[in-house]
């Protein structure tokens, strides 16, 4: 999903960018870094996530939300349960209700990898090569997953909670949010591109539905069928409706046509400034699936644990 799959359901994607300082990191990371310690690791997720989003195609934007979810340092805290010495992400108002999920494929996928390699392939890199896997299973681009994070030793549901955008953001926010993260406006544009896949919970986007102008008429009276003025709250609909299980640039038609399902969707098609970037998506789907693949490695990069910090969890849910 979600970048943004169901900010407090699907989002997607904004969920993630927004807490700690960007280090410049990619130098220690390395696609070759299990190539001795696990050489099979690669192939043994890809074939866990292709079984997965074939059981369920949903799954394929969960598995990419919850990555982006994770992106506060790329270092699957996200993953943890709550304990006694902190209160977990999972909970947190962008995370709840089912909003990320998917927990149980990537603990199917690293019970695999630990039968493989114990003790040697984090959490964060399994979710970084699910993303991946999971977004060219539904027809997008491939990357380079730079690899050899480690994995922290707690979470922070206050952090989770205060560093995660809504979705109620207007552009000049948006582009705020991402620039404080050494991301440009055009980075953002192509990365709220995952909501070409994903769904969003009726509550996130009821405002825009029943309260903005700028919203094709016929698509908020067909989406209104599914999400009433009041309750149904939870009811799900597509964050894009044209293709919601297939990876490619309708996300963008939908923002020119003024189908943009929540508010922050639209924002980057309305008389603003990103207003050409989306156009140019729209007309040149290639450069939108090559925009998206450096942006989503440049998240990748942002502050993951390496060398001896953090460790390599047995078990995703908890610490060693």
């Amino acid at each position: 999903m979600a970048f943004f799959s169901r900010f407090s359901s699907n989002l997607g994607i904004f969920f993630f960018l927004f807490s700690l300082i960007i280090a410049v990191t990619s130098a220690q990371l390395s696609s070759t870094f299990y190539h001795s310690s696990c050489p099979n690791v690669l192939c043994t997720i890809k074939s866990a996530v292709k079984t997965a989003v074939a059981n369920e195609k949903r799954m394929g934007a969960s598995l990419l939300r919850l990555h982006f979810h994770d992106c506060f340092g790329c270092d699957a805290s996200i993953l943890l349960d709550d304990t006694s010495s902190f209160t977990g992400e999972k909970n947190a108002g962008p995370n709840a209700n089912n909003s990320v999920r998917g927990f149980d494929v990537i603990d199917t996928i690293k019970t695999q990898v630990e039968s493989l390699c114990p003790g040697v392939v984090s959490c964060a890199d399994i979710l970084a090569v699910a993303a991946r896997d999971s977004v060219v299973e539904l027809g997008g681009p491939s990357w380079t997953v730079q690899l050899g994070r480690r994995d922290s030793t707690t979470a922070s549901q206050s952090d989770a909670n205060s560093n995660i955008p809504a979705p109620t953001l207007n552009l000049t926010d948006l582009i705020t949010a991402f620039s404080n993260k050494g991301f440009t406006s055009k980075e953002l544009v192509a990365l709220s591109g995952s909501h070409t896949i994903g769904q969003a919970r009726c509550t996130t986007f009821r405002a825009r539905l029943y309260n903005e102008p700028n919203i094709d008429s016929s698509f908020a009276t067909s989406t209104k069928s599914n999400c009433p003025s009041s309750g149904r709250d939870d009811t799900l609909s597509p964050l894009d409706m044209t293709s919601p299980t297939t990876f490619d640039n309708a996300y963008f038609k939908n923002l020119v046509s003024l189908k943009g399902l929540l508010h922050s969707d639209q924002q980057l098609f309305s008389n603003g400034s990103t207003d050409s970037q989306v156009r140019a998506y729209v007309n040149n789907p290639s450069s939108f699936r090559t925009d998206f693949a450096n942006a989503i490695i440049k998240m990748g990069n942002l502050s993951p644990l390496t060398g001896t910090s953090g460790q390599i969890r047995t078990n995703c849910r908890k610490v060693n």
